[in-house]
């Protein structure tokens, strides 16, 4: 059952994904979590670096498609206009369907599709579950949801175990490795 809640990937932010790995990887769809992953919560308003990301990660041909468990349509399809990208909300994460549908949107085979969340019992262990790639990103805000919060204690004591050092950084160009 921890399997499940493992994360294959545990980075600070969106923008230190590195979209040439996920190439090497043969994943071509990104299913993304909007809420303290790509935004703060219950905002709209993107950072320019993840703005940045979303585009380049377009224009290198990965399909994206936003899942979010969010009630709030208007405000996540707003997002998804702007993103150019196709959304679906009221997701009940961690079931099976809305990764099924974000998949059928954008074409892809489990085998070819990552999500990129910031909570191991709703995006994580949903993904984990049809055998995606999955990614967790630290929460961009404190500010959750209560049953969230609620959550966000134990998921700390299992971040803690599975990756002890913390988020991958992903290096610069040209940086060492720290000895």
């Amino acid at each position: 059952m921890l399997e499940l809640l493992r994360p294959k990937l545990y980075v600070a932010s969106v923008p230190e994904i590195d979209l040439e790995e996920l190439k090497a990887r043969r994943l071509r769809g990104l299913i993304l979590d909007v809420d303290n992953t790509l935004v703060e919560r219950n905002r709209s308003h993107l950072s320019p670096q993840v703005e940045a990301w979303v585009r380049r990660a377009k224009e290198e041909g990965f399909q994206l498609c936003i899942a979010s468990n969010s009630i709030g349509s208007q405000r996540i399809a707003a997002l998804a206009a702007r993103l150019g990208i196709p959304y679906i909300t009221w997701a009940a994460k961690p079931r099976r369907r809305p990764f099924r549908l974000g998949m059928a949107m954008m074409g892809t085979l489990p085998q070819e599709t990552a999500v990129v969340g910031d909570q191991l019992f709703t995006d994580i262990l949903g993904g984990n579950r049809l055998g995606l790639f999955t990614i967790l990103v630290q929460p961009l805000t404190s500010h959750d949801f209560l049953p969230t919060r609620w959550s966000r204690c134990l998921e700390q004591w299992l971040l803690r175990r599975f990756f002890p050092q913390g988020p991958q950084r992903r290096r610069a160009q040209g940086e060492e490795p720290c000895p």
